[in-house]
């Protein structure tokens, strides 16, 4: 049309025809009809095209009439059904041109934009993210965060973790909805296995985590998850993320790990109680006080929240989690049991046998009782079988007590037993920690043998009692 436009400016100049056409590098005969034709009002060449008939006819176009039929009785037909049905009345063009035109014919159906908004107290909003980091000192490394959001007030917590498991998802909720000052009505969560195992197709969970379950239990938190055809549901969850990347991440700049986590308290200060919340034009801390009445006290606090796992007591009177072993009366032995985990101990109910321990973090370190130990010494039969039980578990004190044992045996073949017995009584009268301990110091003296350990302890007790 801009073409046209052009030859016609050139015919109104004055230009003869045949200079227009040179000109304007088109035909003699395309300048004729352009001279005989009314002005150029528009230059939407697609709509002039069709309005002209330029081009082959489509073959297709014979059947838009039996397309339009069939569409005003099935909208809903599948287009490769239209395609077979066309095919038998004589329809031999491609099956391309015959989707175009179902698609510019059906009825196009416009669904109405809901928000995923929330009155106080009503939603929260939770998700891990991960973000690779280089810090300035040069070292690269791959970051894990955890972020809650209140969806009414728009106030957040993001928490520095380690991983993303399921233990790591409830403590750190946990400690978000504290901070807080109590739980919404739902949290709402993505889709994650952490979460959830197994669901059917209209997103109704059937299978959950149970240690995600029970943990909710305990804290009294009301779950929701997102379903991936849920848009203003999923997409609010995962921008939640990309607020925490684009607004902190990507554009500060960090040193190292600690100055990453100081870094991380300012932002909580600024995007909680300065900046205004691009949403809703308010401060979040000043919303917060607004929907803080509505938030309902935790059952139980963090520092008091066990997670549930089921375990089994063992034939050595130990149970096993994470590649810890933590010991259980004898008579529990082949009994399953619930190891209540919490942050900085165990408890182990098996039947009506139940038992305390330190946690223990440091890898293939396990915790033994005194009574335990002497429980289970005692049920052995035999001296022999006493004695390797003793043996063994000295031997459990970790690789100072294998070295030392190892020097003991090789020296003194035909009397070992004689100093596992003694060795065996300074653990049950003084712990675990100061048995370790001289033994240690015995491996650094090259003085092997239950006296010298006893020695030892002696000096080392006559000592802790003068400080005292």
């Amino acid at each position: 049309m801009l073409k046209r436009h052009e030859v016609e400016i050139l015919l109104k100049a004055g230009h003869a025809k045949t200079e227009v056409a040179r000109l304007a590098g088109v035909s003699l005969c395309s300048v004729k009809r352009i001279a005989q034709e009314g002005a150029v009002v528009h230059v939407d060449d697609v709509a002039e095209r069709a309005k002209r008939q330029i081009g082959r006819p489509s073959t297709v176009q014979n059947f838009r009439k039996q397309v339009v039929e069939v569409l005003e009785q099935e909208p809903g037909l599948a287009t490769l059904e239209i395609l077979r049905r066309a095919r038998e009345a004589g329809y031999e063009g491609g099956k391309t041109a015959l989707y175009a035109l179902v698609a510019s014919l059906r009825p196009k159906s416009a669904k109405p934009l809901v928000r995923f908004e929330g009155l106080p107290g009503e939603f929260s909003q939770h998700d891990f993210g991960q973000v690779q980091v280089n810090f300035l000192s040069g070292s690269c490394q791959q970051i894990h965060f955890f972020a809650s959001r209140l969806k009414y007030s728009r106030f957040m917590r993001v928490s520095l973790v380690k991983d993303e498991t399921v233990e790591t998802l409830v403590r750190t909720l946990a400690e978000h909805l504290a901070s807080w000052g109590g739980r919404p009505l739902l949290c709402v969560f993505d889709r994650p296995k952490t979460i959830a195992l197994e669901w059917q197709r209209n997103g109704e969970v059937t299978e959950w985590n149970p240690v995600f379950a029970y943990a909710t239990l305990e804290l009294g938190v009301g779950v929701e998850l997102c379903w991936p055809y849920r848009a203003q549901q999923k997409g609010s969850v995962e921008n939640l993320v990309g607020f925490v990347k684009s607004s902190f991440f990507k554009v500060r700049r960090f040193h190292d790990e600690e100055d990453l986590g100081q870094q991380l308290q300012d932002w909580h200060h600024e995007v909680n109680e300065q900046r205004r919340c691009r949403a809703t034009g308010i401060i979040p801390t000043l919303r917060l006080a607004e929907e803080a009445p509505r938030l309902r006290a935790l059952k139980v606090q963090p520092e008091e929240l066990a997670l549930r796992i089921p375990v089994y007591v063992g034939p050595t009177g130990t149970v096993v989690h994470e590649g810890h072993a933590y010991s259980m009366p004898p008579e529990a032995i082949s009994m399953p049991g619930t190891l209540y985990l919490y942050a900085d101990r165990v408890r182990i109910v098996a039947g009506r046998y139940e038992a305390k321990h330190p946690r223990k973090l440091v890898a293939h370190e396990g915790s033994s009782l005194a009574e335990h130990r002497a429980a289970m010494v005692a049920a052995v039969s035999g001296k022999r079988g006493k004695r390797y039980l003793k043996r063994q578990q000295l031997m459990e004190l970790g690789e100072p007590a294998i070295r030392y044992l190892t020097e003991i045996v090789h020296r003194r073949p035909g009397h070992w037993f004689e100093d596992v017995d003694r060795l065996h009584r300074i653990l049950q009268s003084h712990g675990a920690e100061v048995l370790r301990r001289a033994m240690e110091e015995g491996l650094k003296q090259q003085t092997f043998g239950a006296m010298y350990v006893e020695r030892s302890l002696q000096a080392e007790l006559s000592f802790s009692q003068g400080v005292q």
